[in-house]
């Protein structure tokens, strides 16, 4: 056997294994009735990519916003209706006073060490998910990822077969414990999974559904529009309970 054959087998069992050990949503929602819209959200991960988005678009939308960061100067940001918590998502009770009085969290919870394998994201999460029960916090929108669950190989050929293999198989891994412990959780819950992310504008429409990717190109969208699709989901109950795609 090659090792491009070796290689290959590798990619399309890590490919599987993905599928197998992500969050597989057991039935479609039951309507998009709106819910009622919280007034105070706690944004985790607010100076990554997508977070800075959530920050400033939830602002915007009139939102009392709390953002939890391990270091408040990289947030860049002043506002009447903002408040900055300091924390660590791996220590659990900076984690609970952040989440203290809020009524809904936005997690964009992400980093950069991709080797050697850890759990950031699927402890940190649960460190959430635990404060939240505890503080009777209801919703959480988590951003996770295409590739994942129900939607494996559906970041495009490129991803499955080159990037995640290489670059980021222990990062996905945990994606994978961090979107269980999520449906595990009796919370109010939608997990978003978006294709390949992009600093480009808010286009505002974006393909959003169960069914959202492709096996072969590479689905991309910006982390602006997945920041607005997020704030969607704090009082929509479409995908409630449920890990729903979106790409453009």
């Amino acid at each position: 056997m090659t090792v491009l054959s070796i290689y290959l087998a590798y990619a399309v069992a890590l490919s599987v294994a993905l599928a197998i050990a992500g969050h597989r949503s057991k039935a479609a929602s039951s309507g998009g009735r709106p819910g009622h819209r919280p007034e105070r959200v706690l944004i985790i991960g607010a100076t990554g990519g997508t977070g800075r988005h959530l920050v400033s678009q939830a602002l915007e939308l009139g939102y009392q916003v709390t953002a939890f960061v391990r270091d408040p100067s990289k947030l860049g940001l002043a506002h009447p209706r903002l408040t900055v918590a300091t924390g660590d998502v791996l220590d659990y009770a900076s984690v609970e006073a952040a989440v203290r009085g809020q009524d809904a969290v936005l997690s964009a919870l992400g980093h950069k060490r991709y080797y050697p394998p850890n759990r950031i994201l699927s402890k940190g999460t649960s460190n959430v998910l635990r404060a939240m029960e505890a503080q009777g916090v209801p919703r959480l929108v988590c951003e996770t990822s295409l590739g994942i669950g129900d939607t494996a190989g559906r970041m495009g050929f490129y991803y499955t077969f080159l990037v995640i293999p290489t670059v980021l198989p222990f990062y996905y891994w945990d994606k994978t414990r961090q979107e269980r412990a999520i449906g595990r959780s009796r919370l109010e819950w939608v997990i978003v999974r978006p294709g390949a992310l992009t600093d480009g504008e808010k286009r505002g429409r974006v393909h959003h559904g169960r069914g959202v990717g492709s096996y072969l190109r590479t689905v991309r969208i910006s982390r602006a529009d997945v920041a607005d699709f997020m704030l969607g989901q704090l009082a929509s109950d479409t995908y409630l309970r449920q890990g729903v795609g979106v790409s453009w």
